[in-house]
């Protein structure tokens, strides 16, 4: 035993040859119980200076090697070096990106000692990823934060020093990395390195589906078209301020609308709160397919309340495979991205009813929302439908349809532009939103809810909402008051008791919101006062096309900007009260104006003064 002491001895001291091969030879040497047994607490001392020299040396694999060693002879008592040999066996992998092979390290140290290790060497996976995240280093950041979660096993107990959970920031900072490969067209390594991760978010495999618009797929097997209205023209709206019109910064939207259509497509999945339909190799989407699509910010796949994971490229798409889906054999699609939100629920999805109203559409298939909507959504679907149609409320969870009916958003209309773009404001047809109003009138009349009153004055009360707030709202009530304003809060009230108020009003004060819409639903004449932020880029022109299309007339007042922080869309601001007053003011002297009867003039005076208008009239005969 003396002599293996002795030789052991010799190797650590005078060994001159690679520091693997000594490694090697260590190994070798204490495979034998006996010579390890001989003396291990000096053994232990020595391998552990090796380690620490190897370590520095800038090989922490033969480093690890040095720390098994200890470990194996210090016996129960191994797990500091342990630790060690994990720790460093790690960030010798992690450096040669060997990150596949750190899993069964990982497995080790999970079994070995659940209170102990497990805490020290999580937190060095954590700071090492924060290290390699401040440095732009993706993915070994990603495999850093991946490794400590699968170590800890406890997703609540891991946030990054920036506060996001491990996972939220796996899954964004791979979606940066996802974008960027898409944009080089590099679609096979993006789903290679989203599968080595894609469990820890939760995600299905990727698979590349080519973008079309529903009527591309026209004639095909399985897909049936039908063009319901042809592209038209658009009127342009014509905006009013309280001010000097200001130079406004947003796109005009298009003056042409798009075709109209209901497509029936067999064999398809769809994913609720989402407007992706797959059809074979197909991505089936209308803005994705736009020839706009390169200024487009698509948010599908994205938002945190959605099911599915997708990237998109200029014409290729990576989206998540369905794996576990429920079956429906046929619904008609009014579920999608923001079908929640009143606003996006108007101008995007109501519209489709006029198509399954038509006789085209076969009766009988159910109409399909997503099961978080609020009530007043389903109240609006049941009220617009002709046929009695069953509705099926579908829970977060892919869908395989037998056969899935799709109409379109009546335009153009992106969720969001791409930084540096221009916003785009999107201007609505107004032949969809009279049919729209004629149809949900005459609903409401047949249910009794339109009671012929006339003359309310309405305050529209925003305080529920945290985005976009109308900061001095109780002062702006107040002052609103005294001249016969009642204030009213729609999101408290069922659609029809909202469609009932807004039909009775002349005059309508209000933050330009999503329940500013249901000013479609006003008499003509009525007038509508929108308030709003500073912000020159917001969508007066949507806002002007889809009120103004029901007859009431809107004018918008700026107020002052108080807080921008997140989408400045929704920055909070407040009005001053006189400037609502003086408005309103305005706005009646211009009403009694255009309302005067015209007095009768004598016709020779009207002659006299066309002839004088005329730009060769001879004033002193001929």
């Amino acid at each position: 035993m003396a002599a293996d002491m002795a030789q052991f001895l010799d190797l650590i001291r005078d060994h001159r040859g690679a520091p693997a091969d000594l490694i090697a030879r260590l190994t070798a040497l204490m495979a034998d119980p006996e010579a390890a047994g001989s003396n291990p607490g000096t053994m232990i001392r020595h391998l552990d200076a090796l380690a620490f020299r190897l370590d520095s040396d800038g090989a922490p694999g033969l480093a690890a090697q040095a720390h098994e060693l200890a470990a194996s002879l210090a016996g129960q008592d191994g797990d500091r070096w342990t630790l060690a040999a994990a720790e460093a066996r790690l960030r010798d992998l992690c450096a040669n990106e060997r990150f596949a092979e750190a899993d069964p390290v990982i497995a080790r140290l999970r079994a070995a000692d659940a209170s102990r290790l497990r805490p020290k060497v999580v937190q060095v996976l954590m700071d090492r990823a924060w290290v390699c995240e401040l440095r732009g280093e993706a993915e070994p950041s990603i495999q850093y934060y991946r490794l400590a979660l699968a170590l800890g096993g406890n997703e609540a107990d891991l946030i990054t020093p920036d506060g996001d959970p491990v996972a939220k920031k796996i899954k964004n900072s791979r979606r940066f990395q996802l974008d960027a490969l898409i944009e080089a067209d590099a679609y096979e390594e993006a789903i290679t390195i989203h599968e080595t991760t894609r469990h820890v978010i939760g995600a299905g495999p990727f698979k590349s589906y080519t973008m079309v618009a529903a009527a591309t797929l026209a004639g095909q097997p399985g897909i049936r078209y039908a063009e319901l209205r042809p592209r038209r023209p658009i009127q342009e709206p014509q905006i009013k301020f309280t001010e000097t019109p200001p130079p406004l910064t947003s796109e005009p939207g298009e003056l042409e609308a798009p075709a109209q259509y209901l497509a029936l497509v067999e064999a398809c999945h769809a994913f609720p709160r989402s407007n992706l339909v797959i059809k074979d190799d197909h991505l089936i989407y209308d803005l994705a397919a736009h020839p706009r699509r390169r200024d487009v910010l698509l948010q599908d796949g994205v938002n945190p309340d959605q099911i599915v994971m997708a990237a998109f490229g200029d014409r290729r798409a990576l989206v998540e495979r369905p794996e576990d889906s429920l079956s429906i054999e046929a619904g008609l699609s009014m579920f999608g991205l923001q079908s929640r939100n009143y606003g996006h629920w108007f101008c995007e999805f109501v519209p489709r009813m006029l198509a399954y109203n038509d006789p085209r559409c076969p009766d009988g298939i159910p109409l399909c929302i997503d099961d978080h909507m609020p009530a007043t959504h389903e109240e609006v679907v049941r009220l617009l439908d002709k046929r009695d149609r069953p509705i099926i409320k579908l829970p977060p969870q892919p869908v395989a349809f037998g056969l899935l009916g799709l109409a379109p958003v009546p335009a153009f209309f992106p969720f969001e532009m791409k930084p540096g773009r221009r916003v785009y404001d999107t201007i609505w047809p107004a032949d969809i939103l009279i049919d729209l109003r004629t149809r949900i009138l005459d609903g409401a009349r047949e249910r009794g809810a339109l009671s012929g009153q006339t003359g309310r004055r309405l305050f529209i009360s925003r305080k529920a909402f945290a985005q976009r707030q109308l900061i001095n709202e109780v002062e702006i009530a107040e002052a609103l008051r005294p001249h016969g304003f009642e204030i009213i809060t729609p999101e408290t009230m069922t659609f029809l008791e909202q469609v009932e108020a807004f039909h009775a009003a002349d005059i309508i004060v209000g933050s330009s919101s999503s329940a500013l819409t249901n000013g479609l639903f006003c008499r003509p004449g009525c007038r509508i006062l929108g308030l709003i932020h500073a912000n020159l880029a917001f969508n007066f022109r949507g806002y002007t096309s889809f009120i103004e299309a029901g007859g009431a007339q809107i004018t918008f007042l700026r107020g002052q900007t108080v807080s921008e922080d997140g989408h400045a869309f929704h920055a909070n601001y407040n009005v001053a009260p006189d400037d609502i007053l003086s408005a309103l003011d305005r706005q009646a002297s211009h009403k009694s104006e255009q309302d005067a009867p015209i007095k009768q003039q004598p016709a020779q005076t009207i002659v006299g003064r066309m002839i004088e208008a005329l730009p060769f009239a001879r004033r002193n005969g001929p």
